[in-house]
């Protein structure tokens, strides 16, 4: 194959796999049978194409070839045929018509695949699971990776998701407008946790999956072309590129970690930040600001400091007090001491750090005695400050933030 063809195959297969699975699961009602034909319609690109051309409609002619594929297994299976009518008739009945957008056209069927992946009746480890599989085409074993479980565990879990899918009669649909405020936040949720996967990995030799992290935000750009009006989706795809935009400089020569106030700035992506930037007045403007939209805003101005010092943290505390209103977690609770450390000095973080030690979902953090070892040791009291490194370096996954750690528990074990 040439390279002319090569490239155009992933080209159209990065950018149309989903549209062309969406299109076939809501045609047959049945993902499993939606990509297998579709490997088999790229399977025979990769045969047809290198003799005959690239065809001037891409996504057409696969889309062609995928349903004479499906009709034909359907043929040679007629009881499998059957089971899908059924199935299809009463997903008619109970939804004879695709819900129409808040704009009241019809979508794009890849936004119909985002909320079955991430529908409620599916147990909250599937959906991102069954959205990297499906949406973001990763491989099983890719997906496993992603999530630190073996491969058969995670065929396991597509397989148990797909067969809810089907027998719960989870419709191919977008919510109407009445269920979108409720739905939409869990599709979301699901592309920013294949984000913060991407952005620090659970456990292993690397800091970062820069591989997730892009996939996360290219399928925040797709939601965010099929709902433009939607101000979280634009807050959402704002926080992904101002944090990603500084990923060159997270990390040192040889993988280590490298800390914001320690970060070259001139390595952060500026054109990247420019659209983030962007983003987040369209999050902000027209009502009540969102999560994902403060935590944007939060991002922002960490991007526009030339330095730490001379960062707005005024302005990031108040901002993480809306953030805390909107949603009051220990995680965002500890964001805003380390804000309030940095805006009235250590000590008053410190207290704050403190009032937060008996929250069950901060004791497997690391973040969180990092942070307590962080203003100790600011504070000159190195021998609590070593305890806490110790507690954090005990908690941390990734030999990057290991090693981080266990130079921090030299410094202040030798000062």
């Amino acid at each position: 194959m040439n390279g002319r063809v090569e490239a155009s195959v992933e080209a159209v297969f990065r950018e149309e796999r989903g549209r062309l699975l969406a299109a076939l699961a809501r045609r047959f009602g049945d993902l499993d049978l939606a990509e297998e034909v579709t490997s088999e319609a790229i399977e025979a690109a990769l045969v047809r194409w290198p003799v005959d051309g690239v065809p001037p409609n891409p996504g057409g002619w696969l889309m062609t070839t995928a349903r004479r594929k499906a009709v034909d297994r359907l043929r040679r299976d007629q009881v499998y045929a059957a089971k899908l009518a059924v199935l299809q008739v009463e997903a008619d009945r109970a939804d004879p018509f695709p819900a129409p957008t808040v704009a009241g056209e019809l979508p794009d069927e890849r936004l119909q695949l985002f909320f079955t992946c991430a529908h409620p009746a599916l147990a909250a480890e599937d959906r991102g699971a069954l959205t990297l599989r499906c949406l973001a085409g990763l491989t099983t074993p890719e997906v496993a990776r992603a999530y630190l479980v073996p491969d058969a565990t995670m065929a396991k879990r597509i397989v148990r998701a797909k067969k809810k899918i089907r027998e719960a009669r989870i419709p191919f649909r977008v919510p109407g407008p009445e269920e979108l405020p409720e739905r939409l936040p869990g599709v979301l949720q699901v592309i920013y946790s294949v984000f913060t996967e991407g952005y620090v990995a659970s456990s292993g030799p690397l800091l970062q999956r820069i591989d997730l992290a892009e996939e996360a935000i290219r399928l925040a750009r797709i939601l965010r072309r099929l709902l433009p009006a939607e101000r979280e989706v634009a807050g959402l795809l704002a926080l992904m590129l101002l944090i990603h935009a500084r990923h060159e400089a997270r990390t040192g020569a040889v993988g280590e970690l490298v800390l914001l106030e320690d970060q070259d700035r001139g390595r952060w992506d500026r054109p990247m930040i420019e659209e983030g930037q962007a983003l987040v007045v369209a999050a902000l403007t027209g009502g009540a600001s969102g999560p994902y939209g403060v935590q944007a805003a939060i991002a922002a101005l960490h991007d526009e400091a030339a330095d730490v010092a001379s960062t707005d943290w005024p302005q990031i505390v108040a901002l993480y007090d809306v953030l805390f209103a909107l949603e009051p977690s220990p995680i965002v609770a500890l964001n805003r001491a380390a804000a309030m450390a940095m805006r009235d000095g250590p000590e008053a973080g410190l207290v704050l750090l403190d009032e937060l030690a008996g929250e069950p979902r901060l004791r497997e953090y690391h973040p969180y005695p990092m942070a307590r070892a962080d203003l100790l040791e600011r504070l000159g009291r190195l021998p609590e400050a070593a305890a806490a490194y110790r507690e954090a370096l005990a908690l941390a996954r990734t030999e990057p933030e290991r090693a981080h750690l266990r130079e921090r528990l030299k410094t202040v074990e030798t000062s």
